[in-house]
């Protein structure tokens, strides 16, 4: 199990992010789970900085970045503070994008598709989601009229985490409408991001296939 962990990186981060969909909603209803929020988003960045130590992009880049998302989470695990909040988002953001984009390069740095690499297509689609999701967060504290909402009203992490998952897909439940036009140009740029995304994946595999065929 250990040494499927060590070769499979990809997988571990994967899970992750998984186990976060389902158990962000518990950790935003008390003050001990925005604490816990805060130690899983210090876990999974860690995660990430580790899987980047196999792609072929730097990984003291993604230790620049992940420093001062780490504080600032630390420091959240203390106080619920909406301005740290946007601040360790906007790090985040950076590092997930990163992270995205040398998982990307590393799937297409060969010809051969390892078991790393394949879960490393879902991985790539879950941190430009988290990614997209942190810059939404980072967008709603700039301009709060960003995204549709009741008067008053602020949209969660989940809420942001489950547009930024429409968004990608395409799926566009039009439960939350991006307002201004800052936050119609994000959103129009990760619809974009999906379709690419999806559109290299099936060319690289179509491609190795007809490789495969002429060796």
């Amino acid at each position: 199990m250990v040494g499927f962990v060590k070769r499979t990186p990809s997988a571990l981060l994967l899970v992750a992010q998984l186990v976060g969909v389902v158990a962000y909603p518990f950790m935003e209803r008390t003050t001990s789970g925005r604490a816990l929020f805060a130690i899983f988003g210090i876990v999974v960045l860690a995660l990430a900085v580790l899987v980047i130590r196999a792609t072929p992009f730097l990984w003291w880049v993604s230790v620049l970045i992940a420093a001062p998302a780490m504080l600032l989470l630390a420091l959240q695990a203390f106080s619920d503070s909406a301005t740290l909040f946007a601040w360790s988002s906007g790090f985040e953001a950076l590092l997930y994008l990163y992270a995205a984009l040398s998982m990307m390069a590393y799937m297409l740095d060969d010809t051969r598709v390892t078991i790393d690499e394949l879960f490393a297509i879902g991985t790539v689609f879950t941190l430009l989601a988290w990614a997209f999701a942190y810059v939404f967060v980072v967008l709603q504290a700039v301009q709060p009229a960003s995204f549709s909402a009741s008067e008053g009203e602020v949209h969660s992490w989940m809420d942001l985490l489950f547009l930024s998952f429409t968004v990608l897909t395409g799926t566009g439940l039009s439960d939350i409408l991006p307002l201004t036009g800052h936050a119609k140009s994000v959103v129009m740029l990760e619809q974009v991001v999906g379709v690419f995304y999806i559109a290299m994946v099936v060319t690289r595999l179509i491609g190795l296939q007809a490789l495969r065929k002429r060796v």
